[in-house]
């Protein structure tokens, strides 16, 4: 055995013992002596779990390290990770019937029957077995591999060692052992969430044209498009900045990262630490499913991401051939398509068969949501191109962050991997270095290939929101290649809009523009996103907090702390005064009492504040009731982004029923217009209410959080997105990390575990997780637990 892993073997050894004696009453610890690794060749990993149910997982190498995540993650989510992979086996239309709706979180499928139609289609056209083989960096590394391998292995274990007392599925015939190829399928789902996952619908019901007529819309394809693409739908979501070592109290960077992903389902975040002795060692939230960190920090690095602008999709209009639909012309010669039946086994029903058209480009899509529709006709049909349907290297990347030591290590990582499929990154490190950096795999569309080869269609939704539609009967309108990227067809690294060493780089869903006020970002193509445009409320907001923080300096981890929950409402300091104001002159006494709790509330989102509820829902109804372009005397300039618009306009038309209107609905469901905002948004847990603070995107808020409204029940009693994995790191010159931590949903979406809720009630006192990341803390943890486990 060489020296290295002979001293990774013993180290391995030494935790466990050490851990294992730490954890046991005087006596007992007494008596303990030896490994306590098994020696038969199986699978294993030392699991410390300190405060919150949070696992640091110890091994001697990637398969294993893979074993003990898929072990403790199925024991905190088995359920959730269950359906995940009946979803991507193209099982859900089996268990749960063809017509009830998947959770959204591996694509945009309306129903289980056309998720499974294309997922397995994927399964059964070799898609991810073809993807796995494919040699390193254009496919999977070895150690990423052996991760996926291991995660199956300690998923398998627990399951068979174990009983789910979880009622999401206990005793379901769905929750079945995986392998390595369900776990790389998931990984697969979420890299193509943005190009295929988003046409799922439009992919499975794509047929050659009968006598039906093809469906148009009476929405403006522009209008279509730029709904389709909108990062501030509430759906996802991030913000995040890092602040250079110029700003800080020590010359260190810090990291604040706050990502908005939904609370229920697929998609949620799962803490632990991850550590092979001399190789890796990394704390964070991985994305349920995940082998690798997906977005945390090490001893001297720390990063977060937030969901781009980069449009990940590209379409091809179809010239088809006169004599074959199932036909197209690529310079004149026809190309057939390639079918691809799929039958999906029906619970209490008989299989449906179905049969997908697929192009050198793509397959065929007949829509891209309602408001797009591509109808395939006799002389036209439209094809989904997406770079990350080729793209299994994300987990190489997070894997890579893992183990950066800088700034210029993550950008080296970017470099080599490309594998970032809809997300930018935000990193610092301890040297004071920061980072934004829009490195997404995007397909190569650049202007000048959109403005030779757009259809008419491509030319309205290219400028409206990056999406190109191009001639895709010609073959001088190919994507193209760029020297350094590691795959045919999307940008190399040197094209991505990245800042450097700004004193603070911050994103919140809008393009990479102004990641730094004082330093815009310029020169990209359209794909990428927009120069020169309005920026949302949430963005702006941002920006005003993050650079009057840079510019006061002496920043520590506390004032990161201290940003997350602030509850600014920018919206409110806009316009709070001037609803107020008209709120005073309208002539109806229904709303004489909301212009005085508008005007002593005080513009916070907190749990108690007063006014909060009032001004939301006025604010929502407001922003439906005016269109945009009348909704500010002053006009965007942008010259002048963070500050414009503003200045209400209260003598719009729908201003005043806004207001009226939610005063009225107050009322009617029995809520004080003055009513503290935690009394009425909250989440109901093992019959406990929480109170939750933050609110709604439209408002701009950071600490963001979408309630689903229920007057009924009392107002938000359930949050569907926001703050999700909250992490707030620096460094103070020793060899551990200063990290707060929060996971708001916490760690269990079992009712019966005791970390079903416990994070949640932190989140809502705004209070945080010390991190354990060093040795020392993480044995002298007051929760501390140890366990073995072993396939």
């Amino acid at each position: 055995m060489p020296l290295r892993s002979r001293l990774r073997h013993f180290a391995v050894a030494g935790i466990a013992l050490l851990t294992a004696i730490a954890s046991l009453p005087p006596a007992a610890a007494a008596q303990s002596h030896g490994d306590h690794r098994p020696h038969d060749g199986r699978l294993s990993a030392v699991i410390r779990y300190t405060e919150y149910g949070i696992p640091h997982i110890v091994a001697k190498d990637y398969a294993n390290l893979g074993f003990g995540n898929g072990w403790a993650q199925a024991a905190d989510q088995v359920c959730t990770l269950a359906s995940g992979y009946a979803t991507v086996r193209g099982e859900r239309s089996r268990f749960f019937g063809a017509d009830a709706a998947p959770d959204g979180s591996l694509s945009s499928a309306t129903t289980n029957l056309s998720s499974d139609l294309f997922f397995r289609g994927v399964r059964e056209s070799g898609t991810v077995e073809k993807l796995l083989k494919v040699p390193a960096p254009a496919g999977p590394s070895h150690d990423v591999k052996e991760t996926m391998r291991g995660f199956a292995a300690g998923y398998n274990a627990w399951l068979q060692q174990n009983r789910i007392t979880d009622p999401a599925c206990a005793g379901a015939a769905w929750v079945r052992p995986i392998t390595e190829l369900d776990v790389a399928a998931q990984g697969f789902a979420l890299s193509v969430l943005g190009g295929q996952g988003r046409g799922v619908d439009g992919i499975t019901a794509a047929q050659p044209p009968g006598a039906a007529p093809a469906a148009r819309s009476a929405t403006d394809p522009a209008d279509a498009a730029r709904e389709l693409f909108r990062t501030d739908d509430g759906a996802m979501g991030s913000n995040a900045v890092a602040f250079s070592g110029a700003t800080t109290a020590d010359g260190r960077g810090l990291l604040l990262g706050n990502p908005h992903y939904p609370w229920q389902g697929g998609r949620r975040f799962w803490q632990s630490q991850q550590t092979i002795p001399g190789e890796l060692n990394v704390m964070g939230g991985s994305l349920l499913g995940s082998t690798t960190v997906s977005i945390g920090h090490n001893a001297q690095l720390a990063w977060s991401h937030t969901v781009a602008t980069g449009t990940t999709l590209d379409l091809h209009q179809l010239t088809l051939d006169p004599a074959d639909p199932t036909a197209y012309l690529i310079d004149g010669k026809p190309e057939r398509m390639t079918r691809r039946t799929v039958s999906v086994p029906v619970k209490d029903g008989p299989s449906v068969t179905r049969t997908q058209w697929w192009t050198r480009y793509g397959p065929v899509v007949s829509t891209l949501g309602a408001g797009l529709p591509l109808p395939w006709t006799a002389t036209t049909a439209y094809a989904l191109g997406d770079p990350n349907a080729v793209n299994l290297r994300a987990s190489d990347t997070a894997l890579g962050f893992s183990k950066a030591r800088s700034v210029a290590d993550v950008q080296s990582t970017l470099r080599r991997t490309q594998g970032l499929p809809w997300i930018n990154t935000i990193a610092a490190d301890s040297a004071g270095h920061s980072l934004y950096t829009q490195s997404q795999v995007l397909p190569r569309i650049t202007d000048d290939l959109a403005q030779r080869c757009s259809t008419p269609l491509g030319r309205a939704t290219y400028p409206a929101s990056g999406l190109a539609v191009l001639d895709g009967s010609r073959s001088d309108c190919a994507l193209g290649s760029d020297p350094d990227a590691v795959q045919p067809g999307i940008f190399g690294p040197s094209k991505m809009p990245t800042l450097r060493d700004a004193p603070y780089a911050e994103n919140s869903n809008d393009s990479a523009w102004l990641a730094n006020a004082d330093r815009p970002l310029t020169g990209y193509e359209r794909v990428f996103g927009t120069i020169g445009t309005a920026r949302t409320m949430r963005t702006r907001g941002a920006i005003q907090d993050v650079s009057a923080m840079a510019s006061k300096g002496g920043l520590k981890v506390a004032d990161l702390q201290k940003q997350q929950f602030a509850g600014r409402v920018p919206a409110a300091d806009l316009a709070a005064a001037d609803v107020a104001k008209a709120c005073a002159a309208l002539p109806s006494g229904d709303v004489t009492e909301a212009c005085g709790v508008l005007a002593r509330w005080d513009r916070k989102v907190t749990t108690d504040s007063r006014g909060a509820l009032l001004f939301d829902r006025f604010w929502r109804k407001l922003l439906v009731a005016v269109p945009a372009a009348d909704l500010w005397k002053v006009p965007f300039d942008p010259a002048d982004p963070v500050r414009t618009p503003n200045t209400l306009n209260t003598a719009a038309p729908g201003f005043a029923k806004a207001l009226t209107d939610a005063v009225a609905e107050l009322r009617a469901a029995g809520i004080a217009l003055d009513a503290p905002l935690g009394e009425h948004q909250f989440v109901v847990r093992n019959g406990q209410r929480i109170p939750v603070p933050g609110g709604t995107e439209s408002l701009g808020i950071w600490n963001k959080v979408e309630g689903v409204w229920n007057a009924a029940a009392g107002g938000y009693p359930e949050v569907s997105t926001g703050s999700s994995y909250i992490q707030a790191v620096g460094w103070d010159g020793s060899r551990c990390p200063v990290a707060r931590t929060l996971l708001t949903y916490s760690q269990s979406s079992n009712p019966n575990s005791s970390h079903f809720s416990d994070q949640t009630t932190l989140f809502s006192q705004g209070r945080w997780v010390t991190e354990r990341f060093c040795e020392r803390d993480i044995l002298t943890s007051p929760k501390l637990r140890v366990v073995f486990v072993r396939g």
